[in-house]
């Protein structure tokens, strides 16, 4: 089966396509460029793989938490490919990906996002399993929620686009336990192939991301 894979939840946007013969990806750090560029890598990708968009089979994308304005573009390029290819869609959580490859782990995993604002998107994993739900939080709500899940001083590794942002801030309050995982500043197309199997979702033409935090227009709807 040939699965396409679309990162664009974060700044650094990442493509990953597999065939039965080969893998292949692309990735820009453009910034908020994704509108601009996902289309055209795609395309690069079909191209370098000889094969053509309706012979995709399966077309995944982060499913959030993330960027409001990357999530959507993502969505709508999938359900787009979808119908074209009559393939399936698969909704991975945004954070599941950021952690699998620590998946093997001894300790603590916090996938962390900046949602801006003093706070972080971020999620617990202990020994390879989720322990929290996903988060909007600020870093002392984060470490808070480490204590209630873990009282044995467990090692803490960050990770994700962003995790050097909170590093200071949870070193300050959980001294001596925390290291930052390599390769920060990359996407997370490989993992989407990985578990983009898994991950079907049948009514992905009729859903939308999961974003935690609403908009400011929600927020604010008269506009002050």
């Amino acid at each position: 089966m040939n699965i396409l894979a679309m990162d664009t939840a974060a700044s650094i946007l990442s493509v990953g396509l597999a065939t039965e013969k080969s893998a292949w990806y692309f990735e820009a750090d453009a910034g908020n460029r994704h509108s601009e560029i996902l289309l055209s890598s795609v395309d690069i990708l079909l191209q370098n793989a000889k094969i053509s968009p309706k012979s995709i089979g399966l077309v995944a994308c982060m499913k959030g938490p993330g960027s409001f304005t990357g999530l959507r573009i993502a969505f709508a390029t999938a359900k787009g490919l979808s119908l074209g290819a009559d393939c399936e869609i698969a909704l991975v959580p945004t954070l599941d990906c950021m952690a699998f490859p620590y998946s093997d782990w001894r300790g603590i995993v916090i996938p962390t996002l900046d949602a801006k604002k003093r706070a972080f998107f971020c999620a617990l994993f202990k020994n390879g399993k989720r322990v929290a739900p996903d988060m909007d939080a600020e870093p002392r709500q984060i470490a808070e929620a480490v204590c209630e899940i873990d009282t044995d001083g467990s090692d803490i590794l960050l990770t994700g686009q962003d995790a050097a942002l909170l590093l200071p801030h949870l070193t300050a309050l959980l001294p001596n336990r925390i290291s930052l995982a390599k390769d920060l500043r990359r996407g997370f197309a490989r993992e989407l192939l990985a578990l983009a199997q898994t991950h079907r979702d049948d009514g992905a033409l009729f859903a939308g991301p999961v974003y935690i935090r609403k908009s400011d227009a929600e927020l604010h709807p008269s506009g002050v």
